[in-house]
């Protein structure tokens, strides 16, 4: 996600004056709605010398957003980053901001990162997932969990399978699409490939996303807001975004800080029972 800065000036509270009136009139309409993908708005509404923080989720979906605020001569109602969950089509004051001298001009600027999910979704662990192919095939796990090439940290628990540009994707657990991008065509592992990805996020009931990455341009088979159930066929597989060779890349994430997600450990079923953990080299066939 993008993260953007807005910058304004609140004059002090002796400039105002002759306004008062008119400030009054001006009191809770928004000064400046600064908005994300169509997915989120942080509006700033001015009430008298104050200035309060708005976050509006405009989607049907959960998000997780982390509002940052710089000031000079002004004052938070509480911290200066906050990180919560937005529900769907909901909006909520995160913060107040005041001037502390009358003398001086206020400044402020704030950022925020947003991303899809519950920060405090409880997953079962003892739900199994399907693998995410087609019944009966096989592929080989480039990169387990804990792989030390590029799964580590929030990635921990992410695996990819080396499977061929275009193989059938299906889905490991239902339900709704939240987010998908199919238009990218290039693959690459320099710094900024990542933007390049072609992916589908499809939102759990308990709130967590599985996320299906590297998929190959115009590769996805569902749209936004579908209702999916497992082991449907929901794309192709591809080389798009930040990869060295064709593979599907899929992890169960919660949302987290900053615009991030954290992968969690998840057990696929395959036609010998339950796979605790993946194993890199070991192939795994599907039900």
């Amino acid at each position: 996600m993008t993260n953007e800065t807005e910058d304004r000036d609140i004059p002090p509270p002796s400039i105002y004056g002759f306004a008062c009136s008119v400030i009054f009139l001006l009191a809770a309409k928004p000064t400046l709605a600064d908005c994300k993908d169509d997915w989120i708005c942080v509006d700033a509404v001015t009430r008298g010398d104050q200035v309060e923080l708005v976050a509006r989720n405009l989607r049907e979906f959960p998000i997780t957003y982390t509002l940052k605020v710089q000031t000079r001569y002004m004052q938070v109602d509480g911290p200066k980053s906050v990180t919560r969950t937005l529900t769907p089509k909901r909006s909520e004051r995160v913060m107040m901001l005041s001037p502390v001298d009358e003398q001086r001009t206020g400044h402020y600027d704030f950022s925020y990162k947003w991303t899809v999910g519950d920060q405090n979704a409880m997953h079962d662990d003892e739900y199994v997932y399907a693998l995410p192919y087609a019944s009966g095939k096989a592929y080989r796990v480039l990169q387990g969990y804990g792989s030390r090439f590029s799964h580590k940290g929030l990635e921990e628990f992410a695996v990819d399978f080396d499977m061929p540009a275009g193989t059938e994707v299906h889905a490991a657990r239902g339900g709704v699409v939240a987010r998908l991008e199919e238009s990218n065509a290039e693959g690459c592992w320099d710094d900024g490939c990542s933007k390049l990805a072609n992916f589908i996020v499809v939102l759990h009931d308990d709130s967590t996303t599985g996320e299906y990455y590297h998929l190959m341009q115009n590769g996805s088979l569902v749209d936004v807001g579908d209702t999916i159930r497992q082991g449907q066929e929901i794309g192709r597989s591809g080389n798009t975004g930040s990869t060295t060779t064709p593979h599907l890349h899929f992890a169960v994430y919660r949302a987290a800080e900053n615009g991030t997600t954290q992968s969690i450990r998840v057990r696929f079923r395959d036609v010998d029972g339950i796979i605790e953990r993946p194993r890199r080299g070991a192939q795994y066939q599907a039900l």
